[in-house]
């Protein structure tokens, strides 16, 4: 990430359409059942902080990380507990085993996933979606890079207990996606 992404982002959630979004994503809510009643999440990419609110709702504390000031500025006046902070994903660490839940909606960066592993608590889940290869068939301008394989994020983590996965196509806020999604427990 850099500088142009900040400011990417930055404008991009100063226009009405990306600030309108209140709802969690529909994953995360399906998830509920298996999400801990307390102890410390990470948003990882929060965005404006629907995801960290959902999660702070439930008694969790939350500390969601982006790289828009705008974004957490945003987060922080929806939900005041949270703790927000404007981080660049490329250049950061995670202590080991802090974490009872880690979200990672809608930013692929295949070089965060080990820092899941080492940052999650035994027992912690990790809710993890983002878009496919198949995504190029309407969105052929994006780079291939920011898209899974089909089953590579089941893959990462096969040694994971896996709570649900889907690798589908959705109709999100009247955008068509093509998504995978996986939530595993670590053991």
């Amino acid at each position: 990430m850099s500088i142009q992404d900040a400011v990417k982002w930055n404008y991009r959630y100063q226009t009405p359409h990306r600030s309108a979004r209140c709802t969690p994503r529909s994953f995360l809510i399906e998830q509920a059942a298996v999400l801990p009643l307390h102890g410390l999440a990470l948003d990882i990419a929060m965005g404006l902080g629907t995801n960290a609110a959902f999660l702070s709702a439930r008694g969790l504390r939350v500390i969601g990380l982006d790289i828009s000031e705008v974004a957490v500025r945003t987060a922080k006046a929806r939900c005041p507990q949270l703790q927000a902070a404007v981080v660049d994903l490329s250049h950061f660490t995670l202590p080991p085993a802090t974490f009872d839940v880690i979200v990672n909606f809608y930013f692929l960066d295949r070089r965060l996933w080990p820092l899941y592993r080492r940052a999650l608590k035994p027992g912690g889940v990790l809710i993890i979606e983002t878009l496919t290869r198949a995504m190029l068939a309407v969105r052929p301008e994006i780079d291939p890079i920011y898209l899974l394989e089909p089953g590579e994020l089941r893959a990462a983590f096969e040694d994971w207990r896996v709570v649900a996965q889907r690798e589908t196509w959705l109709d999100d806020e009247g955008w068509q996606r093509a998504v995978a999604g996986l939530a595993v427990q670590r053991p």
